[in-house]
């Protein structure tokens, strides 16, 4: 995995305090450096890294009350690799001097709302110098005065520190990592058309390259370990049932053709993973230059169709590299997207990185209304497919998590972090996928596609990223929830398209205004072919992501009681969405 326990972001708490020697100082000393050794335990027990570790924090070597302090609390974080900083005081201190002025990462201020100590002064005044010059930060300020004493942290605070956390984290993981293209544009599409100025600015990544031939090379040279294959095949023929052959039977290829279609498929995962990953075996093998991979965080695969018309698709590759486990078991999620859409891959990545869950890579293919249900079926939806539906369907890449398969406490449908999945649940999921035969209209090479259905009831969230000329990229978000229909009706439904792919239901949830007035003003402003989801509403986080990165949000239906960007966001206008875009502007990608 390329995030693993020697380039982990750590968390770096920064206690800062009145200067002032000859009584105050030394009166404060214990409460400020207790108020960072609450939030270090607080965060450690309550986040994880994608890998399943918790996060790390890396406190001051003492407070900081004058600028000489701050200045060795930013040279002790650079050697401990400290990704975000959150600064914390229960006082006045001096502003300027105490404030952390390193580039490139989130920083957030804990000012304590006490009535002894003028926290929150120290905290508007700190405030007032990010702004002023230019390094944003976020505000976390209690809504409840606390005694000088008290030493919990109060659940809306909580709330800002976690959300402030994961976005964090999420930006310094995907710093210096790369986004590996294996191939070039698929078929026109504009997201895979790759802009290395918005993954080098924007998010701090490096862009790697393979021609998809080297695919063809490394399956015909056997540059991949042959006990990790023989190992991959075995339990892919025990564990991959293969589905419905709907093309016309003189086209349809024989029962041997199919298994070295299967062969091939295999091989293809294998070699995806190590492009992206690299794998040690390789050198022993005599493959020292394979071994190394592109240090890839996120990769997309081009095929169709340079590929696709003679050689079989990448529907098995990236619906296994997607979910959660594999023939070596439950494991991290690689986010890998299907026809090279790099900016669907980042919304995964994105995505990911917030919930350490597996994301759905889909098509936003069809809005059906409530009439057009009943005229082609003959039944009134009720519920919350009443209003319409929107159709997410694609050509078998999606993760095997989006089965549903996975279940909460209480039963209900979910999407886990792969630490939580269990081997029944593991189990489900592939039981309830099949595998057909590729359409050869669209894959004249053959393949299998993954094709299952979606549970209904799971809260989920849709998201996209687009670029704009002029503007630069924007991001949509789409909280909503999986329905289940009659099966007669989905029947119907999914039978008018492609049946032998993975489908979702998928309704928005309405707020009777612009993009979200109703589900077809949804699918009407979506800004693509593609968007990706996963399991719980997390657009909040999603936003708060964007702010530090620079990315306005064009479209949204989050609540926004529970949005969280940096306080200078105040300063750019008083309507919300109009003040996210003149920021985003006025301080520019936040690597550039």
């Amino acid at each position: 995995m390329i995030l693993n326990e020697k380039n982990l972001p750590k968390i770096g708490i920064r206690p800062t305090i009145d200067g002032r020697l000859g009584g105050v100082r030394e009166s404060l000393e214990e409460q400020t450096m207790e108020m960072a050794r609450t939030v270090q335990t607080f965060l450690e027990e309550n986040l994880k890294y994608p890998n399943g570790e918790a996060v790390k924090c890396v406190i001051a070597d003492s407070t900081i009350g004058r600028v000489k302090e701050a200045a060795d609390c930013a040279e002790k974080f650079i050697k401990e690799n400290v990704g975000l900083s959150i600064t914390v005081t229960p006082c006045w201190c001096y502003g300027s001097e105490t404030i952390d002025m390193t580039p490139h990462i989130p920083k957030a201020i804990w000012g304590f709302n006490g009535t002894e100590r003028p926290g929150a002064v120290y905290l508007a005044a700190a405030l007032a110098g990010h702004s002023q010059k230019g390094v944003p930060a976020f505000s976390i300020y209690s809504h409840e005065v606390q005694e000088g004493g008290d030493k919990s942290i109060p659940k809306d605070v909580q709330s800002k520190l976690l959300k402030f956390t994961k976005a964090g984290i999420a930006v310094s993981a995907m710093k210096g990592k790369s986004y590996l293209s294996i191939g070039s544009v698929s078929m026109g599409i504009a997201g895979s058309i790759v802009d290395e100025t918005f993954f080098q600015e924007y998010l701090g990544m490096r862009n790697e390259y393979v021609d998809m031939s080297e695919i063809s090379r490394r399956i015909e040279e056997n540059i991949f370990d042959p006990k990790e294959y023989e190992k991959a095949l075995a339990w892919t023929k025990e564990n991959c049932e293969e589905g419905i052959d709907v093309n016309d039977e003189n086209i349809q290829r024989s029962s041997a053709d199919k298994a070295k279609v299967w062969e091939d498929v295999v091989k293809m995962t294998l070699i995806a993973k190590d492009l992206m990953q690299g794998n040690e075996n390789l050198k022993d093998l005599g493959f020292g230059e394979e071994a190394l991979g592109h240090n890839a965080i996120a990769a997309g695969f081009q095929g169709q169709r340079q590929w696709t018309d003679f050689r079989p698709n990448g529907d098995f590759m990236e619906a296994i590299l997607n979910s959660s486990f594999d023939w070596n078991g439950i494991r991290n999620p690689y986010m890998m997207a299907t026809e090279n859409d790099a900016l669907n891959g980042v919304t995964m990545l994105f995505g990911y990185l917030l919930t350490n869950q597996a994301q759905v890579f889909c098509d936003v293919r069809t809005f059906w209304s409530a009439d057009s249900i009943e005229r082609v079926t003959g039944e009134r939806l009720e519920g919350l497919a009443k209003d319409g539906i929107i159709h997410l369907i694609n050509s078998g890449s999606a993760t095997l998590d989006g089965t549903g398969q996975q279940s909460d406490a209480e039963g209900n449908p979910v999407m886990k972090p792969f630490w939580d999945i269990t081997e029944e649940e593991k189990e489900k999921c592939l039981q309830n996928t099949k595998w057909p035969a590729a359409v050869h209209e669209y894959f004249r090479g053959g393949g299998y596609s993954s094709q299952f259905l979606t549970k209904g009831g799971m809260p989920v969230t849709m998201a996209r990223i687009n670029l704009i000329k002029g503007v630069g990229p924007v991001l949509q978000i789409a909280e909503g929830w999986s329905v289940d229909l009659p099966d007669h009706v989905h029947k119907t439904l999914d039978q008018r398209t492609n049946e032998t792919w993975p489908t979702t239901w998928f309704v928005p949830r309405l707020t009777g205004q612009g993009a979200f007035k109703d589900v077809y003003s949804v699918m009407a402003n979506w800004g693509a072919n593609h968007g990706a989801f996963s399991y719980g509403h997390y657009g909040e986080e999603l936003i708060t992501l964007a702010s530090m990165l620079r990315i306005p949000v064009c479209m949204h239906n989050v609540d926004t009681d529970t949005i969280f960007r940096p306080s200078s966001w105040a300063g750019h206008g008083m309507d919300a969405e109009g003040a996210d875009y003149r920021a985003c502007t006025n301080y520019g990608p936040l690597y550039k």
